[in-house]
């Protein structure tokens, strides 16, 4: 019996999906539910598993878009297995034969040289060829014996190549669908929001103080460790409920606002960038963020991510510290109005009670769509997160650290 494996859908929304690689080869006996390919689509990379054992048959080439519903494979569920589970011997034979190089022919090779005459150009022509930055060698004169003439020189043009003969090779290769994707929807944010960003700093001594005396306990009681990401989306989380704009999008004519903070957090995986989505934060503990943000993280990095997990956030926050970044203008993840930029921690001096002192630096960056969110609400939702986490024992803990932990 020969069974089509049809595309199924990965999501609302996606009608077609790239196949990135096969993970078998044509004519190979594949076992029922075994991972035979992986497949893009716009919002991520996820398995295709065999619907039944047999030998397969490949419909598709790997980088071929190919629609949700259309058949890439097909599988003979009446092919025996071959012993040891092995390709069957007349595939190898043909896989060695297609495999073995073919001889080359050798031809001689036939070594022209050039005759210039001594010196190869003429004073003048040297001259102008100094003055364009042009190596003579790479010039063919029109004089006698190949001469470089000044007329030569002057129709000279440069040369993209390296006068130290360096490589100036290039490659070229297709980008993947998630990735064309996220390319898409950040020239869609810069060209349909009202794009702003605006800047502040954060002393982090406070978090580097609790870290300090509780992240050991706090590994040990819940299995992960106190991080930076738990105490930013609790911050992040209050500031949106005094700033209720921020969590707001734009529905046509319309201002959808959420009385929910479903909380994207930018990631890199081994596909490029995703953005899966913490649900509720509103209602995590730290224990409950961290816990969730390795979930999410592990999850991206093995590319078992599903599109359901980076749908619907309400508010991103993206981490470019992890990097080096200094500072960044995040861009807006559409349809959310707001993105928090995290960035590197440096010791710079600041003055305290008239005093300069050096502490642990953060700046934090919000880029808002200012069509609906104003000044007053970007500037007062930064203000409020550098609030929190400048005073987090009293804003994010309610003054009872060991109870907000869970010790």
């Amino acid at each position: 019996m020969i069974l089509e494996m049809k595309v199924p859908s990965p999501g609302e929304s996606i009608t077609e999906v790239e196949i990135a690689e096969w993970l078998v080869q044509d004519g190979d006996y594949v076992e029922k539910d075994q991972a035979i390919a992986e497949v893009d689509s716009d919002k991520a990379t996820l398995e295709l598993p065999a619907e039944a054992s047999g030998t397969i048959t490949l419909k598709a080439e790997e980088g071929d878009a190919v629609e949700v519903g259309a058949v890439v494979c097909l599988i003979d569920t009446g092919a025996e297995k071959p012993e040891g589970g092995a390709a069957a011997p007349a595939k190898e034979a043909e896989e060695k034969t297609e495999k073995a190089p073919a001889p080359e022919a050798k031809t001689p090779e036939v070594k022209t040289e050039k005759t210039y005459a001594t010196g190869t150009a003429s004073p003048a022509a040297k001259k102008v060829l100094a003055e364009k930055g042009i190596v003579a060698s790479t010039v063919t004169g029109t004089g006698k014996d190949g001469r470089i003439t000044k007329e030569d020189a002057l129709n000279a043009v440069p040369s993209m190549g390296s006068p130290s003969g360096g490589n100036r090779g290039t490659s070229r290769s297709k980008m993947s669908m998630l990735r064309r994707k996220v390319a898409e929807r950040l020239v869609e944010a810069k060209n349909t929001t009202a794009m702003l960003t605006t800047f502040n700093e954060v002393d982090m001594t406070p978090i580097f103080d609790l870290r300090k005396e509780y992240k050991e306990d706090f590994k040990a009681k819940h299995g992960v460790s106190l991080g930076f990401m738990s105490f930013f989306t609790l911050a992040v989380v209050r500031a949106l409920k005094l700033f209720p704009a921020v969590n707001s999008m734009i529905d046509g004519k319309e201002m959808i606002s959420y009385d929910f903070c479903d909380i994207s957090i930018a990631v890199s995986g081994p596909k490029g960038l995703m953005v899966p989505v913490i649900r509720n934060a509103e209602n995590l503990s730290f224990r409950g963020v961290e816990s969730e943000v390795k979930r999410l993280a592990i999850r991206a990095r093995d590319g078992q991510i599903t599109v359901d997990e980076m749908t619907g956030g309400t508010f991103t926050i993206s981490n470019g510290g992890v990097f080096g970044s200094m500072l960044s203008t995040p861009i807006i993840n559409p349809p959310q109005s707001g993105i928090l930029g995290m960035h590197n921690i440096v010791e710079r001096p600041v003055a305290i009670d008239g005093k300069v002192e050096i502490r642990p630096i953060m700046y934090v960056a919000l880029s808002y769509d200012h069509r609906i969110i104003d000044g007053r609400e970007s500037v007062g939702f930064l203000v409020a997160v550098k609030e929190a986490l400048e005073n987090p024992v009293e804003l994010l803990m309610n003054n009872d650290i060991k109870r907000a932990l869970e010790m």
